[in-house]
């Protein structure tokens, strides 16, 4: 038995030591054609069958076919990224591949397109390929260029920044990899031998990190480029020259990432610094050259960085540069050096990254802040923001998506993940829990887990896992194996009391939330640290004795090495105090200090016709982070009728852990403005609000339920004739709202129900939204509403056909009150839609109508509206009402030019500028939901 084991072993051991030493190989001529932005290509891949198992077909990455229509799954992604360019762009932009001949050395062998896979090739073959066999597959083919506009490789106006562009093997482990390219640059290939022969204009430079030689011709040059081991293989064919290269030991870098201000001597010491330590936590590193894009670091930045202009000049030249490099050169490495599943295994990958930038900054730039030299402005420096190192930016970052219920889980798939999480917080969440495991297990215990990984599994196929099986440790890490990874369990841990017992402190600990993972316990003195203790296994509250030692305060994670979801409740100061946070009082919307109790005073600014010119002061708790209970208080001055004026909530918000609801908010809102020349109103409004999680983060669908209780007091003019109704009422309204709003199709419907002592009425609203194949705007609305009850005297609450009276003060008006005069004119789409003012404005007893426009050229487009009005006593009116639409800016910035309706010709009547309408949002909420759509 014993030598059945072992002579099974020694076979295993030999199968797998020759799969080791077969390694593809790919020889490609290729031939650029500038004026078609094409290449013409003859290929010969040889393809090893490393698994232990016949293969029946091989595929291959046909990447540059991803680009063919608009049908394909990264024409559907740019959609989903609420991006619309490729969607529309004329075909001489795209790209595709054309395939003239494909076969393998017998010839018998078919090949086809998979369905939905338009960017894969499967060659059935003629028989069965055994293991450790190899089979050549010829191939001559011209790939079309795409327009780098779109994912920034391709064609632009001088240069090609080509990668992804031939004909790739796919990987099998066990089964076969088909990732479709979604713009995420997570090809999944086999390393490969190259030998490839690209040919040139004359004028053209070519940069790769292959080994390079040139012959010339009349009018081209031949660039043969060689390269073992090598994943996909990236070029940069140029006019101008930007690349300049380093010799930096021990690869050698060549980059067009350039800082004006530093000299290449200095650079070349700063890129050899950065490889040195790489290579003191991933090992020897065996690249010879390394070619670094601008491209790729522009597709992935320093988050930070690039949300500031550059007159700024927020950061240093040196440490701007070495950060951008060292992001863009660590990524590279480690992509060269492990070959993990690119789409459903990254979180090793990614926290590898994150864990060396920080360690890196940790190092060599301690004292470098979040924000730069912006923390030095007068104004600016004296916010916690910018006392915030720049290694805080990424437990910041990610409690900013798990306060927002937005994080998910470090192994969810990629191409499931939001834009915001697979950019940005999954990779910092990741190499902070790096960094965690780090700090518990001590004694460098993670980074020898690291060398002994990276010297192990270097240039082979590995998983994230088996990195756990080179933690050496006597602790339990099963709740980072489990918790940490595989859910988006919040961390939240708190001290509930401190009680003294002699010379001992007795101290309560609670976990508030459904994960168990280790804390660390300090002891501070004057902010200073003087004792700290791991603590485990708390899972519900938890009692431990330490002695006094004069402590001042006690706190949990006072370094943030957990990625924790609320650090306010982590500390308490020891002996009796009425307030164990101070009060402390800031100028401008700040981050969280944990250590205070923070009012933010911030100047606001409004504008209506009647009050002018509404200057305040906003006193608020509410952080950059999101917070469970919220208030804003806005006292103001109004210039126009030198009024105080104002307005306020309170709020709280419960967000519920992986459950069908996402959201759930109650409070109330009140406040007080003029609603016409010296008449003031008051509001106030207690209201709940249900909302229910999408599918997933990458479903932009909203469905919410809200309920509201509308008390409003209007001031009563010395001469009104309108009925007192109208001056003080109570309402009550329960609504329900769906909206998917596809960049393409947007769907949106809604529906009401209000109840008054004088009424009650229900109304639906829907719209539809479509962008045509030639990039025209097709703009259906339609609304349907009808009282159940009334006993009202006026119109005050009636249906309004042009322009809603807004008796719940919900919108925004610059004017509400206006019937003539410039102000009149601003229009809110809502209830009947129309745009002109008819004889019949309201309906008091049921409406219907339809709104559409179509585009005609960029925003300029026509619209028609019909409605049917009907009036208690009255018969129906039939509404209608044509005209044109400059439509700049969806539902925030429209202008409307009536031409035709039940009065006639508009266009040719008298005082015919009076009739123009605009809609105009001034919120910047509203504005800043509109630009972040497809990012979280």
């Amino acid at each position: 038995m014993k030598k059945i084991v072992l002579l099974t072993t020694l076979f295993c051991t030999i199968c797998f030591c020759n799969i080791i030493a077969q390694t593809n190989s790919i020889t490609i001529n290729a031939v650029l054609n500038t004026k078609t932005n094409t290449l013409q290509i003859k290929q010969k891949t040889t393809f090893y069958n490393k698994t232990l198992k016949g293969l029946n077909e091989v595929y291959l990455y046909n990447w540059p076919n991803s680009y063919k229509n608009k049908k394909t799954p990264l024409a559907k992604r740019f959609v989903e990224n609420y991006s619309k360019s490729f969607h529309f762009t004329k075909t001489k932009h795209r790209g595709n591949t054309s395939i003239k001949k494909l076969y393998t050395v017998n010839k018998k062998s078919t090949w086809e397109i998979p369905k939905n896979k338009p960017d894969f090739i499967k060659i059935n073959l003629e028989k069965k390929l055994k293991p450790l066999d190899s089979i050549n597959i010829f191939s001559t083919y011209e790939v079309k260029l795409p327009n780098a506009k779109f994912t920034k490789y391709g064609a632009n106006s001088y240069q090609y920044n080509l990668r992804y562009w031939y004909l790739i093997p796919s990987i099998h482990t066990k089964n076969w990899h088909l990732y479709s390219n979604l713009d995420m640059d997570d090809i999944f290939i086999d390393y490969a031998n190259y030998s490839i022969s690209v040919e040139v204009p004359k004028k053209y430079i070519l940069n790769s990190d292959l080994i390079s030689t040139s012959k010339q011709l009349d009018s081209t040059i031949i660039y043969s480029l060689k390269g073992k081991q090598k994943l996909d293989i990236e070029l940069n064919i140029t006019e101008f020259d930007e690349f300049y290269t380093y010799n930096s030991n021990p690869v050698q870098i060549i980059s067009n990432i350039n800082s004006e201000r530093l000299n290449n001597t200095v650079k070349t010491d700063i890129l050899n610094r950065e490889l040195l330590f790489i290579e003191d936590y991933l090992g020897k590193l065996h690249l010879k050259k390394l070619l670094i894009n601008k491209v790729e670091y522009d597709k992935n930045p320093v988050y930070g960085f690039n949300q500031l202009p550059s007159f700024l000049a927020s950061y240093k030249d040196n440490f701007e540069w070495d950060i951008k490099m060292f992001k863009i050169l660590s990524k590279k490495i480690i992509q060269n050096k492990f070959l993990f599943d690119t789409r459903n295994d990254t979180w090793l990958a990614d926290g590898l990254q994150t864990y060396l930038m920080i360690k890196y900054v940790e190092k060599y730039y301690p004292e470098v802040k979040a924000i730069g030299e912006l923390s030095k402005f007068w104004g600016v420096k004296k916010l916690h923001l910018a006392k915030i190192n720049f290694n805080d930016k990424y437990p910041f970052v990610y409690q900013f998506a798990a306060r927002k219920n937005l994080d998910q889980s470090l192994i969810t798939p990629t191409d499931s993940l939001s834009n915001f999480n697979r950019k940005i917080a999954n990779k910092y969440k990741a190499g902070l829990g790096l960094k965690y495991l780090e700090a518990y297990l001590e004694n460098g215990v993670i980074k020898n887990a690291i060398q002994k990984y990276s010297n192990t599994n270097n240039q082979t196929f590995t998983q994230s896992n088996s990195f756990f099986n080179f933690i050496e440790t006597s602790k339990n890490i099963d709740w980072f194996k489990n918790d940490f990874l595989k859910t988006n369990k919040k961390v939240d841990y708190t001290i509930k009391k401190i009680i003294k017992k002699n010379d001992s402190l007795e101290v309560s600990i609670s976990n508030k939330r459904n994960i168990t993972v280790p804390i660390q316990l300090y002891g501070l003195k004057n902010d200073k640290i003087k004792f700290k203790k791991w603590i485990s296994g708390i899972d519900s509250i938890s009692k431990i004795t330490i002695p006094t030692n004069g402590y001042d305060k006690l706190s949990l994670n006072y370094e943030s090495l957990l990625p924790e979801n609320n650090l306010k409740n982590n500390w308490r100061d020891i002996g009796k105090k009425l307030l164990h946070r101070p009060l402390q009082l800031k100028f401008l919307k700040d981050i969280e200090n944990p250590y205070y109790n923070q009012i933010f005073y911030t100047p606001v600014f409004r504008y209506n016709y009647y009050d002018g010119a509404v200057l305040g002061m906003a006193f608020s708790n509410k952080t950059v982070l999101n917070r469970s209970f919220t208030y804003k208080i806005t006292p103001s001055y109004s210039t126009k009728s030198q009024t105080f004026s104002g307005a306020y909530s309170f709020l709280y918000e419960y967000l519920p852990e992986n459950k069908n609801v996402n959201k759930l908010q109650f409070g109330f809102v009140g406040s007080n403005y003029h609603y016409a020349e010296n008449l003031t109103y008051n509001t106030f409004s207690p209201f709940a609000l249900l909302q229910f999680k999408r599918k997933s983060l990458r479903d932009v669908s909203s469905n919410i339920i809200a309920a509201s209780y509308t008390s409003i007091n209007r001031e009563q003019s010395p001469t009104q004739t309108e009925h007192i109704e109208t001056n003080k009422y109570n309402v009550f309204n329960l609504g329900y709202g769906f909206s998917k709003p596809n960049i393409i199709n947007d769907f949106r419907f809604s529906s009401n129900l209000q109840v008054s002592n004088k009424f009650s009425k229900l109304s639906l609203t829907a719209r539809y939204r479509k962008l045509t194949n030639t990039n025209r705007q097709f703009d259906f609305r339609f609304f349907a509403g009808a009282f159940l009850t009334n006993k009202t005297e006026t119109d005050y609450f009636s249906f309004a056909l042009d322009r809603p009276t807004d008796y719940l003060f919900q919108y925004d008006y610059l004017g509400r009150s206006e019937t003539s005069g410039f102000f009149s004119q601003q229009v809110i789409i809502n209830e009947g839609g129309f745009k002109s003012k008819l004889r019949v404005p309201f309906a008091n007893q049921w409406m219907t109508t339809a709104n559409t426009s179509i585009g005609l050229w960029r925003w300029l487009e026509i619209y028609n509206d019909v409605g049917l009005v009907k009036n208690r006593g009255n018969k129906v009116y039939f509404a209608h009402e044509n005209g044109v639409r400059l439509n700049f800016i969806q539902d925030i910035l429209e202008v409307y030019f009536p031409v035709h309706s039940n009065l006639g010709w508009e266009v040719s009547q008298a005082q015919y500028s009076s009739k123009i309408r605009f809609v105009l949002v001034i919120k910047p909420k509203r504005i800043y939901n509109f630009i972040r759509r497809g990012f979280y």
